[in-house]
C-alpha cells in the first residue's frame, strides 16, 4: 500500500494515523517532494474511475494563474489536465491511497481510509 501525502496537511495525517492504528504495512510518498509522473496520474486515475478534474484542487493560487476553473472537461483535455497536475503537484487532492489489491481512494474522509484496510 501507499499513501501519497503532504505533511502540512491534517487530512494526510489523520489518514496516515488511521493506517498507523490498524498496523497496516504502506509506504509514504511525499508527492510534493517526488512528484507523480503524467503516466502515474493516469494509473492512479484509472484505479480511482476519475478523470484529472475531479481531484484538482482548483482553489489552489496556482490553480487560478493557470485558469483552471474556465479549462474544458472533455475526454480531449484529459492530457492537458494530467500534465498540469504532474507539473504542479500542489493541485493534486490528497490524500491518495493505492492498496495492493488494487483499490485506490482519496482518502478525505474515514470511511474511504476504512475501505482500503486489509
Amino acid at each position: 500500500m501507499e499513501i501519497w501525502i503532504n505533511p502540512a496537511c491534517s487530512k494526510c495525517r489523520s489518514a496516515q494515523s488511521m493506517l498507523d492504528e490498524a498496523g497496516a504495512n504502506y509506504t509514504v510518498r511525499r508527492y510534493l517532494e517526488d512528484p507523480p509522473s503524467p503516466a502515474e496520474l493516469a494509473a492512479v486515475l484509472d484505479r480511482l474511475g476519475l478523470e484529472p478534474w475531479d481531484i484538482t484542487r482548483t482553489g489552489e493560487a496556482v490553480a487560478k494563474e493557470l485558469g483552471l476553473k474556465d479549462w474544458s472537461r472533455t475526454p480531449e483535455d484529459r492530457e492537458r489536465w494530467i500534465a498540469a497536475l504532474a507539473e504542479h503537484p500542489k493541485l493534486i487532492q490528497r490524500p491518495i491511497i493505492t492498496a495492493d489489491d488494487g483499490t485506490t481512494v482519496v482518502g478525505r474522509d474515514p470511511d474511504s481510509v476504512r475501505s482500503v484496510l486489509p
